[in-house]
């Protein structure tokens, strides 16, 4: 009797001992719900993160009004009241990109070890939109220096430090629809920022004894320090360190999972070894991240028409009114079609194509603009040109997508690529001399040559990954590994 209630137990003992930890082995969603549920929660989460990551579009378009309305000012006294000659404007435009190159990596340093982005991005914002309306009280050359230099060297924050928190959130098939709209924000300042400036310019001259220029810097960095307030209690901060009240803690949880998903790997502790310093090293050492630095330095050359977008426009006969009105339209659609590119991108999962294509259109553009003086044709091939920023912004989520693991080495990897094609926006502003108008020729061949080394040099990385693809693929035969792993994307 006892040796037959002895073994009924021992029959029973298996399934008295499954516990949460092997439910949870059998169904990784059962600590959501299951997986119903957890889709549903994960839509959920989708929704919320893109609602507030939305004001990076406006911060953005601010970042590049901020820095541009110098270019606007000039019409409107700001060189004459300032006594400014020589190369002294042109210096005050460039000096702004020392400031942006050194302190990129800095700044995305100090965003992995603090993990407050909803703290650092507004507060940089605030102090750069400060600036900004200092410099509207600024009555000679070396006043301007110092606010232009110190601009760039806060504005250096934003922009890698927003893709950095964009792929601590998003999955690698959801970043470049991101990356895009975040994009956007640049692509319609270029199309609205002109025109905005016009206006205030119209409206402000004379007021309370200033010049119209002045109220120039004056509204736009107020703008900027209101849109920063409002940021401290939008923005989220990362997965592991938010605590934000919109964001519930399975919701948390679930981002970690997603990230650790994504990557095969977790986000964190798992990757991170030697401090986050090592993440600098790690990125200085590999010379996939100093390739698609020098590829993307030479599509920004490239892209460089985009400063003398209004010259451009104004070689097809049209006054000046008309011509600012005509800037606006190619980069519309240039909006439209980086957004419908990336987010074809993240559902194949390509990225090659996506970015050789539309920059290929920019050539074409370049050539209808070397052959024919035609207004139609000239105005075409600006829509032409304005598209490739399509392949642009592609080429940008590449980067985060190439450099998953561990976040410091990406957050520096994405800051020194786009600190380093900065140099491209400095030997850009050369491409365009007056003396090589109305046809600029020269220059529409110098951007030919940019992009088509930018397409190979891209082709070469693809090649490389794919390499590298078939080297995972031989590891995890050779461990008898079934279930696919992490994988670049090409």
């Amino acid at each position: 009797m006892t040796s037959s209630k002895a073994s009924s137990l021992a029959e029973k003992s298996p399934a008295a001992d499954v516990g949460p930890a092997d439910v949870e082995r059998d169904d990784p969603d059962a600590e959501f719900g299951g997986h119903e549920a957890r889709k549903v929660l994960e839509r959920k989460l989708l929704r919320k993160l893109d609602l507030h990551m939305s004001i990076l579009i406006v911060i953005y378009i601010l970042n590049y009004v901020d820095r541009n309305n110098a270019g606007a000012a000039r019409l409107r006294g700001f060189q004459d009241d300032l006594h400014l000659q020589g190369q002294e404007f042109a210096t005050l435009l460039s000096i702004l990109y020392v400031g942006y190159i050194i302190m990129q990596i800095p700044s995305n340093m100090l965003l992995n070890h603090i993990g407050k982005p909803s703290i650092h991005l507004p507060v940089c914002m605030m102090i750069w939109g400060t600036i900004s309306i200092l410099t509207g009280i600024t009555t000679n050359f070396v006043g301007a220096l110092l606010t232009r230099f110190f601009l760039g060297f806060v504005e250096a924050a934003f922009f890698p430090g927003s893709l950095f928190l964009l792929s601590k959130w998003y999955k690698r098939s959801e970043l470049g629809t991101r990356t895009a709209l975040l994009y956007c924000g640049n692509i319609i300042s270029n199309a609205f920022g002109a025109l905005i400036a016009s206006g205030i310019l119209d409206g402000m001259g004379g007021k309370l004894g200033r010049a119209a220029w002045r109220w120039l810097f004056y509204i736009e960095g107020a703008l900027t320090v209101f849109v920063a307030l409002c940021a401290l209690f939008v923005l989220p901060d990362f997965p592991a360190t938010t605590h934000r009240w919109w964001l519930g803690e399975d919701e948390r949880r679930l981002a970690m999972r997603r990230m650790e998903e994504d990557a095969g790997v977790g986000d964190e502790a798992e990757t991170e070894t030697g401090g986050h310093a090592a993440g600098l090293w790690l990125a200085l050492k590999d010379w996939k991240v100093w390739w698609m630095a020098f590829a993307m330095t030479s599509q920004v050359v490239a892209l460089s028409f985009n400063a003398y977008f209004p010259t451009l426009s104004a070689t097809m006969g049209f006054d000046p009114t008309v011509t600012l009105l005509l800037c606006a339209p190619p980069f519309v659609f240039t909006a439209i079609v980086a957004f419908v590119v990336s987010r074809h991108s993240d559902r194949t999962g390509e990225r090659f194509y996506h970015i050789a294509i539309p920059i290929f259109g920019g050539i074409v553009g370049f050539i209808i603009a070397i052959c024919t003086m035609n207004t139609a044709a000239r105005y075409v091939s600006l829509f032409l040109m304005a598209q490739s920023y399509a392949g642009f912004v592609v080429l940008y989520t590449w980067v985060s997508n190439s450099f998953p693991r561990p976040p410091s080495k990406r957050a520096v990897a994405v800051a020194l690529v786009n600190a380093f094609s900065q140099l491209g926006n400095v030997a850009g502003s050369y491409v365009w001399p007056s003396a090589w108008g109305p046809t600029y020729r020269n220059s529409y061949a110098i951007c030919i040559a940019t992009a088509g080394c930018a397409i190979v040099m891209c082709y070469i990385f693809k090649l490389h990954l794919a390499h590298l693809n078939r080297l995972l693929d031989k590891e995890e035969a050779d461990k008898g590994v079934k279930e696919k792993g992490f994988r670049y994307l090409l």
